[in-house]
């Protein structure tokens, strides 16, 4: 409350037996004389005499404890009025109003903060108190003759407490906030619980009696005015949709009333994610160029699902669900980019088939049961794969040849043919090259179009009985695409040397007293060789 309230506040007002001041009993052990009073706003504050009746002549009276029961005095805080604030008031039986009796005061603020007016006891609060400082100050009075300066009243020690008023708005220690709550959570779902505090006095009014409301962040969450939970308001908040609410929340003190002092501090509420989103495909149909030459095991395509969810929420794996096409192709999941890469299981070839249609569907890989209701958690759309036409080379109707030819053979003897062809749709003509990187002399050549393979020279079993070769096969559209084939030609033998004897003149030995007629063989073996075996026999007569 703002201390210009008690601008005009006046002793009057002050002093109402009816005003809200309180009483409490304090110094039951007063050491005053019964015959002083004060006096503050609240009306006479009386020293009562002690029941138990004390004797002239008993010498021990004044040492008897004697029960002082008076009121505390009560000064309101921040006062700033024009004139200092009125406390109370010191009297003595003994004043006759003559101006006999003088007044003093000491203890805690006693001449700078309190001053009494010596003559006639009444007390002032020089400036302006803050309770929140300081709650009470402990003075003493007393009562002495002016002229003799002797005591009239023994010292009495008193309190004036500092009465509080509405000076402190509620304020937060701490903030802004941050909180979370799962999306979609049941209505009533705590999400956080602020607290302010008053530096008012709790134990006086209203003052710190704080509540709780919800300045911004309605619908969607509302406030204990009590607590200060914070609560979730309405049950389909959607992360997806809106991921973060700024909820001002305001502690008014006076019970929340009219002319009470408040403060607000924000909560930033972030809503975490559940799985409340299945899988979806942008399109209900891709299409993807494969190369035919395309290698098995390496990844040809990528396809991707979107989930709006984030984190395991949004994990999914995908498959392909059509057998032929499954037995062509595979599909992995990139758990990284949740994209499925689609690979080759088996070759794929242009000129037997096109088009592939593959069926593919993502599912999420952790559905919540709670959510099953928004749909199956899973997607599919169709994958068209082209198949590209690639130049392929030439392709030989065997993957090696084996031919063989006589020796001694003319020049221009056919050996064999070779035969290739365009394996594209294309079909190009073939051209045929026998391949001499050693530009050695060739003892074959072959047609270039026809793959006719010819001597070029008379060959000699003797000299070389086996011809390794290798046949190049080129298209003319793309003299580029090659494919080599090995070739091998055997020699064969004709019967083309002379006999003749080893060891060239060599004498005949005949053993001694060999009977006529006998007849001797000598085999000799010329060479190794067909048709090189000869038998030679000598008959004595």
């Amino acid at each position: 409350m703002n201390p210009r309230t008690y601008y005009n506040a006046s002793p009057a007002l002050l002093s109402n037996p009816k005003s809200e001041f309180r009483r409490s009993q304090v110094n039951t052990n007063a050491k005053s004389d019964p015959k002083v009073s004060f006096t503050n706003s609240r009306g006479s504050i009386r020293v009562k005499k002690n029941e138990t009746k004390v004797l002239e002549n008993d010498k021990d009276s004044k040492h008897r404890p004697k029960n002082w029961i008076w009121n505390q005095f009560f000064v309101l805080e921040e006062h700033i009025g024009p004139e200092p604030q009125y406390v109370g008031k010191l009297h003595s039986n003994s004043d006759k109003a003559d101006g006999s009796v003088r007044y003093i005061l000491s203890g805690e603020g006693a001449g700078s903060i309190f001053i009494i007016d010596e003559t006639t006891g009444d007390i002032h609060a020089a400036r302006s108190l803050d309770r929140e400082r300081k709650p009470q100050y402990v003075l003493n009075a007393r009562a002495v003759e002016r002229q003799t300066n002797h005591s009239l009243e023994a010292e009495s020690e008193f309190i004036i407490k500092v009465q509080d008023v509405n000076d402190n708005a509620p304020t937060f220690p701490e903030g802004p906030f941050n909180a979370t709550v799962p999306e979609r959570s049941e209505v009533g779902t705590s999400v956080f619980q602020v607290s302010a505090s008053d530096a008012d006095d709790p134990t006086y009014g209203n003052s710190a009696k704080i509540v709780y409301s919800v300045l911004q962040g309605q619908p969607f969450f509302s406030v204990d005015p009590n607590t200060g939970i914070i609560r979730t308001a309405i049950s389909n908040m959607d992360r997806e949709s809106s991921v973060q609410y700024a909820v001002v929340v305001q502690a008014k003190d006076m019970a929340g009333s009219v002319g009470g002092l408040s403060g607000s501090t924000t909560v930033n509420v972030n809503l975490t994610d559940v799985n409340d989103n299945p899988p979806k495909f942008l399109q209900r149909s891709y299409q993807l160029y494969v190369p035919e030459l395309a290698p098995v095991g390496k990844a040809v395509g990528r396809i991707r699902a979107s989930d709006q969810d984030e984190g395991q929420n949004a994990e999914m794996t995908y498959r392909i669900t059509n057998a032929d096409a499954a037995a062509i192709f595979t599909i992995t999941t990139d758990a990284e980019r949740r994209e499925g890469i689609v690979s080759l299981k088996q070759p794929l070839n242009y000129e037997k088939r096109k088009v592939h249609t593959l069926n593919i569907e993502g599912s999420n890989t952790h559905p919540d049961a709670r959510f099953s209701h928004l749909g199956p958690f899973k997607d599919s759309t169709t994958l068209r794969v082209i198949v590209g036409d690639v130049d392929e080379p030439p392709v030989f109707s065997m993957d090696y040849y084996i031919m063989d030819t006589y020796e001694n053979s003319a020049v221009g003897t056919q050996v064999g043919i070779v035969t290739a062809v365009d394996p594209d749709s294309t079909n190009s003509a073939i051209r045929y090259f026998i391949e001499n990187e050693e530009e050695r002399p060739l003892y074959f050549n072959i047609g270039v179009n026809s793959g006719i393979i010819r001597t070029s020279q008379v060959l000699d079993r003797e000299e070389t009985a086996w011809h390794n070769i290798t046949v190049m096969a080129a298209e003319v559209d793309n003299p580029g695409m090659v494919t080599h084939v090995p070739v091998t030609i055997q020699v064969l033998d004709v019967n083309d040397n002379i006999p003749a004897i080893a060891g060239g003149n060599s004498a005949v030995i005949v053993c001694e007293g060999t009977k006529y007629g006998q007849v001797s063989f000598l085999m000799l073996k010329l060479r190794e060789q067909r048709n090189s075996l000869l038998v030679f026999g000598w008959m004595w007569m």
